[in-house]
């Protein structure tokens, strides 16, 4: 991982949490208090959402680490495909399903980092049970791991290199690196999503108020002069 890119990324690095990035956040709120009055308020696409992207880098990172690393017919390659696959993919179905349920983009948000928790704990058992390397959080491997990621068109190719040439202690640490990452940006979304739906509820509620004004408004049209 060290490399002279190394020490330019950590002078201009700065910590995950104090990034500020649009796409961050949950579609659940673009038309802020207009949602009130839309039944099925428009979504945003979920390939926007910064916690989607970093998941589908780990997924990446993980379907390549277990081909390089894993033997042939270990179980353990399929739990952590399928729990890397699971985070990136419950994230486009909870986005998919906001329009008519809150609830569920809310249950799908919460499974999608339930995955990524399962794999966090199957690299660190990687390393441990080999008696390898986990690299501080504070490290200088792990802010470098950090600055890359705070590039706002991050993709798979800003880890391809390593991924591909260094050996599997360093590869299990960018990967959970990435995962904490997104497992920060999933733990800020569904603090929105729940805030959300305690403040404008979900569709049942939408439909219900839309009801009500309807109602009022037929009401006053026929008590006007």
């Amino acid at each position: 991982m060290r490399s002279q890119g190394n020490r330019k990324y950590e002078k201009n690095g700065s910590d995950e949490k104090g990034q500020k990035d649009a796409s961050h956040d949950s579609h659940s709120s673009q038309e802020g208090n207009d949602n009130k009055s839309v039944l099925l308020p428009p979504r945003g696409d979920y390939q926007t959402l910064l916690s989607y992207r970093k998941s589908e880098i780990v997924y990446q990172i993980t379907y390549r680490f277990c081909r390089r690393f894993l033997r042939r017919g270990d179980r353990t390659i399929d739990q952590m495909v399928q729990a890397a696959r699971s985070g990136k993919q419950n994230i486009v179905e909870g986005s998919k399903v906001a329009t008519t349920s809150k609830e569920m983009e809310i249950k799908l948000t919460n499974v999608a980092r339930a995955s990524l928790e399962e794999l966090l704990e199957d690299y660190r058992d990687f390393l441990k049970v080999r008696d390898l390397n986990i690299w501080d959080k504070n490290s200088r491997e792990a802010r470098f791991v950090r600055t890359l990621g705070h590039h706002s068109q991050i993709s798979y190719e800003s880890y391809r290199e390593f991924v591909d040439t260094r050996p599997a202690e360093v590869v299990a640490n960018i990967a959970i690196c990435l995962v904490h990452q997104a497992n920060y940006l999933l733990d800020q979304q569904l603090k929105r999503l729940e805030k959300d739906f305690l403040n404008d509820g979900g569709l049942r509620e939408r439909m219900t108020r839309a009801r009500l004004q309807e109602r009022d408004r037929q009401r006053r049209k026929r008590n006007e002069p």
